[in-house]
């Protein structure tokens, strides 16, 4: 059976730790969505899934390939790899774009849009250039919101900057008023008719 709860992509690069961290601590253990943070380091193992549980009330696990995407957890996609999804199990690829900025937020954003039955919620926050921000227009047109980091809050404002350049971003938001967002869609989505 296809998973129909909600997936939260976090993508992020430079400056990112400090969203994810000010994100993560406003979101409660049972809201019923997967979170997906998703950071494009490509020189050097990531480290966040040792860093970040002591800020998430949700178990927090690096992807690997086959795994099972399920609600109430924090995921992490490993440095150096794209990201898709394939009904309920993250699938691992090597990088399509090793140079130059990389785009595994819009990777898997794309993947998101054609391969998740769920409601979609993208999130873009501090980082360099303008990953993701090329697949929030697939996004909206499935249904799914899309939200961007208040520019005045992100160390790197260039990749939010980005998203909102697109056109396709529904809120424009601290940190902590993004997890309020989430918290407020999630209790909406399981308060809807024919939900789980």
């Amino acid at each position: 059976m296809k998973p129909t709860f909600p997936i939260v992509c976090v993508g992020g690069s430079a400056g990112g730790l400090d969203a994810y961290i000010r994100l993560l601590s406003k979101l409660p253990a049972d809201m019923g969505v997967a979170v997906v943070i998703v950071n494009h380091i490509t020189a050097m193992p990531t480290m966040l899934h040792e860093i970040l549980p002591r800020f998430s009330a949700m178990p927090v696990e690096l992807i690997e390939e086959d795994m099972q995407i399920v609600p109430n957890r924090v995921f992490i996609i490993p440095s150096n790899r794209d990201l898709h999804v394939d009904g309920d199990t993250f699938h691992l690829a090597p990088i399509s774009k090793p140079r130059g900025w990389p785009d595994v937020i819009t990777v898997f954003l794309r993947s998101l849009t054609q391969f998740w039955d769920g409601r979609v919620i993208a999130v873009i926050v501090s980082g360099y250039d303008g990953d993701g921000a090329a697949a929030l227009c697939g996004i909206r047109a499935v249904g799914g919101i899309t939200i961007a980091q208040k520019l005045s809050t992100a160390s790197q404002p260039d990749m939010p900057q980005s998203a909102i350049d697109s056109g396709c971003i529904d809120f424009i938001l601290s940190p902590e008023e993004i997890a309020t967002q989430i918290i407020r869609i999630a209790h909406a989505e399981s308060a809807a008719p024919g939900s789980a």
